[in-house]
């Protein structure tokens, strides 16, 4: 019986050893030193690419949320507060990404800068006056802001923790 329960062991972590050898052959390790943190501390790893994360919100409906951490450029943000920013998905989509309970903000010059964010995936409505008010935080022309007319149905991430890239 002993001899039985010693084989399980063995063979338990050596298939635990040899899936975590294979985890970190597929990706990079990522040095925290290498970015500032906004927000709550987190551990990057498990992190998706922007090409997966896109795959992962397409298998989302209205009211799925999943808890997730994904990198990718920054695309654009808030010009007033650093309040939201978009982050770049592939093909020309966008992952509209808040901050928790509007905790924390990002520098307003973070454009174009790469990112890893923490937290929470989902699939939202935006009303056309948000939309409104969002392209004006964005510094949007009148002209623009007048032609959104219509809600948009969006890639939504509510971060808890983010990290950019330092440059």
């Amino acid at each position: 019986m002993m001899k039985k329960v010693f084989l399980l062991v063995v063979f338990s972590v050596l298939f635990a050893s040899n899936n975590i050898m294979a985890q970190s052959k597929k990706g990079t390790a990522i040095n925290t030193n290498d970015y500032a943190l906004f927000g709550e501390r987190f551990t990057p790893s498990g992190v998706l690419t922007e090409k997966a994360m896109l795959k992962k919100y397409k298998t989302l409906k209205k009211g799925d949320t999943v808890v997730i951490k994904f990198k990718s450029k920054i695309k654009e943000v808030c010009k007033k507060k650093g309040c939201w920013m978009n982050m770049d998905l592939s093909d020309n989509n966008n992952s509209f990404v808040r901050f928790k309970d509007y905790g924390f903000f990002v520098p307003l010059n973070a454009d174009g800068s790469e990112a890893i964010v923490s937290g929470k995936a989902y699939i939202d409505v935006v009303s056309v006056e948000e939309l409104r008010h969002y392209a004006k935080d964005g510094k949007k022309s009148q002209e623009e802001i007048n032609k959104i007319t219509k809600p948009k149905v969006t890639y939504a991430f509510q971060a808890t923790g983010v990290l950019i890239k330092k440059s």
